[in-house]
């Protein structure tokens, strides 16, 4: 079987080709995917080359792990079955092509277990999934506590505070430098780092992805405090030592979203408790690919660019 997808031969060469799948098998399930989103991070890395060696990493390569569609073919005994929408976090079933995420494309071959059900009518907004999980996932790691601060208001950043207003937090004060994206904050303040003179912040959760601020965080912290790195970073973590040596700062890593993660998102959402409205802000079809990721990666007020797979085979 061949199928649509998005495919990097080489850092910078993007486009929309044919790609062999592999043949299901008696564990996998074949989803035909109606929406995937495009990740700021870290697909721009991949597009870029700046991505640090992973095991699997290799071009060309299927990206995306963004993927809601509908199961085409699923064995008899999954826990989905044929015409349930579900969120599927990429793929690694492709013949010529490396599927390290794999998720943009227009059928997928995956591993039962890894894919979510989702309500039949959240539609595109199911994209958002990895990233709600992502933002669950940091504020329940070890000894976690709830932002005080968290730093970027794109999707991650706006997922982060809607979530620990959610379970119980204060509502946190969010630093965002991009004047187009200070919008859309709703029981929570959104501030440009230089208007904000509070120097006492106990919990700071980066959502930005830069390396390059982490003196300015410091300065901006409590004795004691714990920064929380909830983005991904392509470049080493640096910071002048005795300023966070004075402060006993604490850094906390926060790795990939699990399972439970996923499940407590879904039930969320499922619940109504948590919002995913006005978060997705473009939209293009699939055919348009190589346009949209560009536009994904170059253009800031692109926090969340979704391909529609529609049209596509």
């Amino acid at each position: 079987m061949q199928t649509s997808a998005v495919l990097l031969e080489k850092p910078e060469s993007l486009s929309l080709e044919m790609v062999g799948l592999k043949d299901p098998g008696q564990d996998e399930v074949v989803v035909r995917v109606v929406h995937s989103g495009i990740s700021t991070g870290t697909e721009k890395l991949l597009w870029s080359g700046a991505m640090p060696p992973f095991p699997g990493l290799g071009y060309p390569l299927v990206p995306g792990y963004e993927a809601v569609g509908e199961i085409l073919e699923a064995p008899k005994t999954a826990s989905v079955k044929v015409g349930d929408l579900v969120f599927v976090p990429g793929s690694n079933g492709f013949v010529d092509a490396k599927g390290l995420f794999g998720g943009s494309a227009r059928h997928l071959v995956t591993p039962v277990k890894r894919v979510t059900k989702i309500n039949s009518e959240i539609g595109e907004k199911g994209v958002l999934y990895a990233l709600a999980a992502t933002a669950r996932h940091a504020l329940t790691g070890p000894d976690a506590k709830f932002p005080d601060l968290i730093i970027g208001h794109g999707a991650l950043g706006r997922l982060l505070a809607r979530i620990t207003i959610i379970a119980g937090g204060k509502p946190p004060t969010v630093w965002e430098i991009d004047e187009k994206r200070t919008t859309g904050a709703s029981g929570y303040e959104v501030l440009h780092p230089d208007e904000d003179m509070r120097r006492d912040y106990s919990s700071v959760y980066d959502a930005s992805g830069r390396s390059d601020l982490l003196d300015d965080w410091i300065g901006s912290c409590s004795v004691g405090a714990e920064i929380v790195l909830a983005g991904f970073y392509a470049d080493r973590i640096n910071f002048a030592f005795p300023q966070a040596f004075m402060k006993e700062i604490k850094l906390r890593i926060s790795a990939e979203w699990k399972q439970a993660d996923m499940r407590a998102v879904n039930s969320m959402v499922d619940e109504g408790h948590l919002s995913l409205d006005g978060l997705i802000t473009n939209r293009a079809p699939a055919e348009n690919a190589a346009w949209a990721y560009q536009k994904a990666f170059e253009d800031e007020s692109c926090s969340k660019m979704v391909l529609d797979w529609g049209n596509l085979k």
